[in-house]
């Protein structure tokens, strides 16, 4: 389970209060958190990331355990602390 903290305007729009958890079935990356939580909030799709290209969109920034990790790969896996 990985907790994700959304942006105030991000919590309204998926109608959520406080932060949420997301289950990974498979490796922990960026990809993989953003699909899964896409997934479960639909409507946080094209917000999140490109429709098309599933690119994170520049303004949404990505920190775990006190680093920023936007400028990372997709696809890295994420720091061991976030899983555990």
């Amino acid at each position: 389970m990985i907790r994700v903290v959304l942006p105030a305007h991000l919590r309204a729009l998926a109608r959520v209060n406080g932060d949420v958890v997301v289950e990974l079935a498979a490796d922990a990356t960026q990809r993989a958190l953003l699909d899964a939580l896409e997934s479960r909030y639909p409507m946080l799709c094209g917000t999140i990331r490109d429709h098309v290209t599933k690119k994170r969109r520049a303004y949404i920034r990505f920190f775990a355990c006190e680093r920023d990790l936007s400028h990372e790969r997709p696809d890295a896996a994420l720091p061991k602390a976030v899983t555990e």
